[in-house]
C-alpha cells in the first residue's frame, strides 16, 4: 500500500524544519516569490533524492544549540554546496557549525527590535541585504545568541541591543539571520527572501500556484487508474475542492462523497453540505448521522487536544464503518489535507511540535487498507481555493470561511453539551449574517463565536441574572499561518453584541478577542 503523494515540482528551495511555528509560512513566503519551496525533516540524512535544490533554508526552533537531544545541522547541507540561509535557530546552527559559540539566556530579544546593518558586508551574501535601509524593523523571537564568531564568518548586523543578528560567510553564499524575515513584522523581509532567491541562489521562478491544476489532475488519474474513491468530506473549502478536484479527473460515478454529522456543525450546516456536494455533481453523497456517538464520546471532556484526538479517532470508526460495508467498492480514500495539516500535527519529521492534531492526518488509511489520494496535500489553503475557482465552484463554495475539522467542539471551551452548542450556533448565526448584511463577511479571513466556561451577573428587565460569556473573533489572513485582528468597526460591534443578548438565551456578555496570531492560535482550542 502505497501513500506516497507526488510533489507538484521536483526543483526549488527545500526548508528544514527544526521546529519553528514559522516554518511552513518561510515556505508559504517563497511560493509568493515564484518559487516552489518543500519543507523536510530538519534532522533527515539525506536531501530527497528525486528534488534539484537551487537553496537550503534552515528554519528557527525551540531548541537549544547546546541541549542533549537537540536538532543538529546534517552533513550533507553545507557538503551540497548550495546557497544556505539560516533563520534564528538554523543562523545559530550555522554559527556553531563553523566553530563559532553561542550562550543562552543573556541576549533574549522578542517581538519587534531594530536591526543595523553594518557599512560593509563581505562576501556574496551581502547581496541578500541590497536596497535595505541601515536601520529596519525585524521580529525577534529567540533565547540563545552569538558569544563568539567563528573566523569564516562576519557580522552583517546587530539588534540595538548590540546582539548580533545577521552574519555573512565571507566567501560562500551562506547567510545567517537571528530575526525572521518570513514574518509581516520585518519590514523589509519579504526583499531579503526576494534578494536571497534570486541574487544570492539565482534560482529561476517555477511556480505558479494558478497553474497547478493540470498537474493535480494528471496526479489524480495517475494515482487511482481505473479504482473508486471515498473522499471524506466536512464541507469546508479544503475536502469540497478535493470531492471537485476527484470528479472532474475520474468521473463524478467513480467518487463517493460521504459527510460525516457529527452534531458538532453549525448552524443548517448540514443541509447546506449535503446540497453543496451534491451541486458538484457527484453520482454518490452519503450523508451518516453519528450525533449521538460524538456527543456521548465527548461529554466530560474539557483538555483542548483530547477533543481534537478523540474526534480523530471517531472519524476514523465511523469512515471504517461505512468503507466496511462498501469495501468491494473502494480502492482509495481522498482527502482535503493541506500542508499546513500536515506541518501543525507534526506529521512530515520527528522533533516537531504538535500544535494541534488535526483529524484528517494519519490513521484512516492504515485501517480502511485503501491507498492515499490527497490532490492538496502541498498546497496552502489560498492555493487550494485558486483550484476551485479554476474548475468553476461558485464563490459561496470556495471563499467560505475555514471551519476546523472538530467542528463546535473547539469553539466550546469545556465541557460539550446540547444545550452550550444550541447557545454557540445561535451566537455564531448572529454574527455571521450580521457580517454578511454589513458587506463585512469577505472583509475577514474567518469569523466565529466561541462559548466560555465563564459566567457573569448582568442585569435584564430590572432582574439579576448571571449567565455565559461568548467571544467574537474576526481576522485578517492570506494563508492562516500569521492572522491580524478584524477591523470591525465598533457600531458594528455593539449591533451584534445587543442582538445575540437579546436572542439568545442563557448569554449576557459578549467580548471582542483582539488577539494576532502569534502569540494565539486562530481559533481557541
Amino acid at each position: 500500500m502505497s501513500h506516497h503523494v507526488t510533489r507538484p515540482v521536483h526543483s526549488g528551495i527545500l526548508v528544514l524544519d527544526y521546529g519553528s511555528q514559522y516554518t511552513l509560512l518561510i515556505a508559504r513566503r517563497l511560493r509568493e516569490l515564484g518559487i516552489y519551496a518543500e519543507v523536510i525533516d530538519g534532522t533527515s540524512k539525506e536531501p530527497p533524492a528525486d528534488f534539484t535544490a537551487h537553496a537550503i533554508i534552515l528554519s528557527g526552533g525551540p531548541d537549544s544549540v547546546y541541549e542533549v537531544g537537540s536538532r543538529r545541522l546534517p552533513p550533507w547541507v553545507l557538503a551540497a554546496g548550495k546557497p544556505v540561509l539560516g533563520i534564528c535557530y538554523g543562523m545559530q546552527l550555522l554559527v556553531e557549525g563553523f566553530g563559532g559559540a553561542l550562550r543562552s539566556g543573556e541576549g533574549r530579544e522578542y517581538g519587534r527590535g531594530q536591526l543595523k546593518l553594518e557599512a560593509q558586508i563581505p562576501g556574496p551574501g551581502a547581496a541578500m541585504f541590497a536596497g535595505t535601509p541601515a536601520s529596519q524593523t525585524v521580529w525577534m523571537s529567540h533565547g540563545d545568541d552569538v558569544a563568539k564568531m567563528p573566523a569564516d564568518l562576519a557580522v552583517a548586523g546587530r539588534s540595538d541591543d548590540g546582539v548580533v543578528a545577521a552574519v555573512v560567510h565571507r566567501t560562500l553564499p551562506i547567510i545567517g539571520l537571528q530575526f525572521h524575515p518570513e514574518v509581516n513584522h520585518s519590514e523589509f523581509g519579504a526583499d531579503m527572501l526576494s534578494h536571497f532567491v534570486r541574487k544570492v541562489a539565482k534560482a529561476d521562478l517555477n511556480w505558479d500556484s494558478g497553474s497547478m491544476l493540470q498537474a493535480t489532475l494528471n496526479y489524480i488519474r495517475e494515482s487511482v487508474k481505473d479504482g473508486h474513491v471515498l473522499v471524506a468530506c466536512s464541507g469546508g473549502v479544503d475536502s469540497t475542492v478535493a470531492a471537485a478536484l476527484l470528479a472532474k479527473a475520474l468521473g463524478p460515478e467513480r467518487v463517493t462523497a460521504v459527510f460525516c454529522d457529527q452534531g458538532l456543525m453549525r448552524k443548517d450546516e448540514v443541509s447546506w453540505v449535503s446540497n453543496a456536494l451534491k451541486k458538484l455533481g457527484l453520482s454518490h453523497v452519503e450523508v451518516l448521522d453519528s450525533r449521538h456517538t460524538f456527543l456521548s464520546a465527548l461529554a466530560g471532556v474539557t483538555d483542548p487536544e483530547t477533543k481534537r484526538k478523540l474526534i480523530g479517532r471517531l472519524f476514523i470508526e465511523e469512515f471504517e464503518r461505512y468503507a466496511t460495508g462498501h469495501k468491494a467498492e473502494f480502492s482509495h480514500l481522498g482527502q482535503g489535507t493541506l500542508y499546513p495539516d500536515v506541518i501543525e500535527s507534526a506529521g512530515h519529521g520527528a522533533g516537531a511540535k504538535v500544535i494541534k492534531s488535526h483529524h484528517n492526518v494519519g490513521g484512516l488509511p492504515e485501517r480502511l487498507k485503501l491507498k492515499l489520494c490527497e490532490p492538496l496535500r502541498y498546497l496552502f489553503k489560498d492555493e487550494a481555493r485558486q483550484l476551485g475557482f479554476q474548475l468553476g465552484l461558485p464563490a459561496d463554495m470556495v471563499d467560505r470561511h475555514p471551519f476546523p475539522g472538530p467542528g463546535l467542539a473547539v469553539r466550546i471551551l469545556g465541557d460539550i453539551t446540547e444545550e452550550r452548542l444550541h447557545i454557540l450556533r445561535e451566537a455564531d448565526a448572529i454574527f455571521i449574517q450580521a457580517l454578511r448584511e454589513h458587506d463585512l463577511y469577505d472583509k475577514v479571513w474567518q469569523a466565529f463565536a466561541v462559548l466560555l466556561p465563564v459566567k457573569s451577573v448582568g442585569v435584564m428587565g430590572d432582574n439579576r441574572t448571571y449567565q455565559m460569556t461568548i467571544a467574537l473573533r474576526a481576522v485578517t489572513s492570506t494563508d492562516a499561518m500569521t492572522a491580524g485582528v478584524g477591523d470591525l468597526p465598533m457600531s458594528f460591534l455593539t449591533h451584534v453584541a445587543a442582538a445575540i443578548v437579546k436572542k439568545v438565551d442563557g448569554v449576557n456578555r459578549v467580548v471582542y478577542d483582539i488577539t494576532t496570531k502569534p502569540p494565539a492560535t486562530i481559533e481557541w482550542e
